[in-house]
């Protein structure tokens, strides 16, 4: 009995000694034999927990903290390489055609001129909205087509369509058809002028297409600089009493200038080993070149020139344009030319009015004393106001944010979380969008307060 109850004894005899086993999918994982499910539950729940998103970044803090070095230099890198305008870069495909038949009137442009064109531009695909214009010796059009269609094959139908029209259009238009790529948003970075009391408005022209708009127009991002000025040009107002004493009408006139201002070549002189070709000097730029031009001769053989039966005189291509300019600062010049300066589509506007600002030591140094340079418009700087407004903006959202994280979860601890994660966020958001060819604009900014928000 007493064996009995020893060998019952020691079968009944249960070991409270703790043991471990392993989890068959972690391998390493202890759980304790017989606790309760509510603890085995809990250790189950920290394996997912570890098992998901962030578990390669908790199981290797190595690797974490590199790839957060690496965001953290990325961004700072590339956020001063951002393009800073006021909005995003879209190409609209929109060209401008325009039209020139001096001395027509407006139905005459539109029966001759804008009707065979507009033909032709109807024929072309992708073509949205056309809307054309025509007034005294000037025809425009305006087409604009679907934002799927490329502006390149847009120039390139719009060229075809000119050439099958050109068949159509008067014998005697003076040049043909031209047209341009236009952006409705793309308005001017910068403006300048040239003041000047001494020149004519004439010769300020030609010095702000030649010393001026060449030197800004190869600065890099610059699309384009439109000069607005009256051209200089010779005019001659002929003299009807003269004319009809000689016998003489409007067509000899004109064939007579014509004729006197031809340039072609006069002739060769062939020589055994060259070839030398004559080419006069037909270009006349002077009014007093064009007085000496004989128009016809009269019955006894003296030559009946221009200045008698003609007044000519220099003067600008429009006498009906006439421009004042007032800026603080500075007296009504008598003669002014404004140049407006454009951008690239996605060129950094700041850069780009800032390259032309660094340009006006060396353009006033190669402009003569009668002429000021003036700034008369930096849009750059509304661009950069707007911009640091945005972002105040943002670093107040970013502080709202964390302040409200803190209300509500009353703990510094875990405060600091969301505190790093937005900064974060925000870096590894301007090193895609360096990536993606994005800009520092009023939408993207937008974006990101909003994002911060909603974090």
């Amino acid at each position: 009995m007493a064996g009995e109850e020893q060998h019952d004894g020691a079968g009944k005899h249960e070991d409270n000694s703790p043991h471990t086993a392993r989890d068959p999918q972690q391998g390493t994982r202890p759980a304790r034999v017989g606790a309760s499910p509510k603890d085995n539950a809990g250790a189950k729940l920290i394996q997912v927990s570890g098992s998901g998103l962030s578990g390669p970044f908790i199981r290797r803090p190595v690797m974490t903290v590199l790839l957060t070095l690496s965001v953290i230099v990325a961004g700072i890198a590339t956020y001063g390489k951002l393009a800073v305008n006021d909005l995003p870069a879209v190409d609209y495909p929109v060209i401008q055609v325009t039209c020139a038949y001096p001395g027509a009137n407006p139905t005459t442009m539109a029966n001759n001129i804008a009707t065979p064109l507009e033909k032709q531009f109807l024929q072309i695909p992708g073509l949205d909205i056309i809307t054309s214009a025509s007034t005294q010796g000037n025809t425009s059009f305006t087409l604009q087509f679907v934002l799927s269609k490329s502006i390149v094959d847009a120039a390139t139908d719009v060229q075809a369509a000119i050439q099958r029209a050109t068949g159509k259009l008067p014998l005697d238009l003076p040049s043909p058809p031209t047209f341009t790529k236009t952006n409705p948003n793309d308005q001017a970075i910068y403006l300048l002028g040239l003041l000047s009391d001494t020149l004519t408005d004439g010769d300020l022209y030609k010095y702000a297409s030649t010393a001026v708009a060449q030197r800004i127009a190869i600065l890099p991002g610059v699309s384009q600089v439109n000069i607005y000025g009256v051209q200089g040009a010779i005019r001659i107002k002929a003299d009807p009493a003269g004319l009809a004493s000689r016998g003489l009408t409007m067509d000899d006139l004109a064939g007579a200038i014509k004729a006197g201002t031809v340039y072609s070549g006069a002739g060769q002189f062939d020589g055994v080993h060259r070839t030398f070709v004559l080419l006069p000097n037909g270009q006349i730029d002077q009014a007093d070149g064009y007085r000496n031009l004989i128009v016809a001769r009269n019955r006894d053989g003296s030559p009946v020139y221009l200045r008698d039966v003609a007044d000519v005189y220099q003067s600008v291509q429009d006498e009906r344009i006439s421009r004042t300019f007032w800026m603080r600062g500075f007296n009504p010049p008598g003669s002014v030319v404004v140049l407006a300066v454009s951008r690239q589509a996605g060129a950094n506007a700041v850069e780009v009015a800032n390259s032309v600002k660094a340009l006006f030591p060396e353009i006033r140094a190669s402009l003569p004393g009668s002429i000021t340079l003036v700034p008369v418009f930096d849009r750059s700087q509304s661009i950069v106001d707007s911009v640091h407004d945005v972002q105040f903006t943002l670093m107040i959202a970013f502080v709202l944010v964390v302040l409200v994280i803190y209300i509500f979860l009353g703990r510094a601890t875990d405060t600091l979380i969301p505190a790093v994660a937005l900064p974060l966020s925000l870096l590894l958001t301007v090193a895609v969008m360096f990536t993606l060819n994005y800009s520092i604009n009023n939408l993207t900014l937008m974006a990101l307060t909003l994002a911060i928000g909603f974090l």
